[in-house]
């Protein structure tokens, strides 16, 4: 007979045994759930496009098999730069991605199209009008639109980065900081397909802005250090007056954050972990803060952002600007008497329709707001995750110019 304290003991241990086991299964439940999600979508337009489109033998054969490959290619992007010799896999990250945005735009045009007729149904339009528009009419609208997209997507994401300039009055502003130039990055993604020639390129252009101080708010990479430490090594290039701030976003913490955070400090940026630094022009002064990830915390309690530690002994007085990744930051530093927060993460939505996903869980896509009482502005990122499209949110640079408040 067992002994009942002995047993009461071993239950934790044996849960925490245990756990990993049920992460598992709950992880490759959520997996299969998004997979099956996913090829069903990809079935419908199959559906609508090929066989509603009146494609037959052979032709329609080979549509649905270069349909299925496509939908292949998407999870296997993900695996791609693990598992695969380098350029054999960038090739497969590019069509994966590609696919992944022209799949996404498909399915809105399709979605969007039977939602009309259906609706036009309701109101009176017969059957055999609606049939005159159901099928291949309906599919050549729905490449006609989706196909110029993909081409104007591609080149807005790929091309030149807009400068976006904003003046923002600041309280308490002293005389030494008028007109103060500070650039702000965000959301490059540097990884497989934006590699170091497309950051050079960001970077000669900031260059060219001659900042007072450039700022990195996160999501600078998407990879680990081992494999991207060449394509970063651009940012050693950059040459403000004041130097380079940078803070965590979430895509640091999926890509070893420990690593990123070190070979940063080596480029020679100024990495802020819930912590600030002071600037000083004659008699003036201005604090920069910086917090981690709005959702860092996952990753350890040491993570969480903490707006209050990062101004802890701050010179009373002196404007704060604060350094987060996501705008809901905020409302963790409503009580720090922040001047302006700088954010983004949003990517201002990206591409339509994700906008309106992003509205979800964010308080603002994009541009000069006041949350929870800190003005915050909320760059709509210069890179972009995925797809390499942009389709209403150009990528931006942005150039904000500290003003005195009268």
């Amino acid at each position: 007979m067992s002994d009942p304290s002995t047993t009461k003991d071993t239950e934790p241990l044996a849960r925490l045994r245990e756990m990993p086991v049920l992460l598992f299964i709950r992880g490759l439940g959520m997996v299969l759930f998004a997979v099956g999600l996913v090829a069903g979508l990809h079935g419908y337009l199959g559906l609508r496009l090929i066989r509603d489109a009146g494609a037959v033998g052979p032709a329609a054969v080979a549509l649905w098999m270069l349909l299925w490959a496509l939908f292949l290619s998407m999870p296997l992007g993900v695996l791609a730069s693990r598992t695969l010799p380098r350029r054999v896999g960038l090739a497969l990250q590019w069509v994966s991605h590609l696919w992944m945005g022209t799949f996404g735009l498909l399915l809105t045009a399709t979605a969007a199209s039977d939602l009309a007729l259906a609706l036009a149904g309701l109101f009176g339009l017969t059957p055999a009008a609606r049939s005159l528009f159901w099928g291949q009419a309906e599919a050549g609208a729905v490449w006609s639109l989706v196909v110029p997209s993909v081409a104007v997507g591609f080149v807005t994401a790929r091309g030149r980065v807009r400068v976006v300039r904003v003046k923002v009055p600041i309280r308490g502003l002293g005389a030494g900081f008028e007109d103060f130039r500070l650039v702000q990055l965000t959301d490059l993604h540097v990884g497989d397909t934006l590699d170091r020639r497309w950051l050079a390129r960001v970077v000669a252009q900031v260059n060219s802005l001659e900042p007072d101080l450039v700022v990195i708010t996160g999501d600078l990479v998407d990879g680990p250090v081992r494999r991207l430490r060449d394509e970063v090594a651009p940012l050693a290039e950059l040459f403000p007056k004041r130097g380079t701030f940078f803070v965590t976003g979430n895509h640091e913490y999926y890509s070893g954050v420990g690593g990123w955070v070190a070979e940063l400090r080596r480029l020679g940026l100024t990495v802020l972990l819930n912590e600030h630094r002071v600037l000083e022009a004659g008699n003036d002064a201005l604090v920069v803060g910086g917090v981690t990830d709005h959702d860092a915390g996952r990753f350890g309690a040491e993570h969480a952002p903490r707006p209050d530690l990062a101004f802890a002994g701050a010179p009373e007085g002196a404007p704060r600007l604060l350094l987060a990744h996501q705008p809901r930051t905020a409302r963790l530093a409503r009580d720090e008497k922040v001047s302006l927060q700088l954010s983004g993460h949003t990517h201002g939505g990206q591409m339509f329709p994700w906008m309106f996903l992003v509205r979800l869980q964010q308080p603002v896509i994009s541009g000069l707001a006041t949350l929870w009482g800190v003005p915050v502005y909320t760059s709509k990122g210069t890179g972009y995750w995925g797809p390499p499209l942009r389709l209403g949110a150009r990528p931006e640079l942005t150039e904000i110019t500290l003003t005195r408040a009268v």
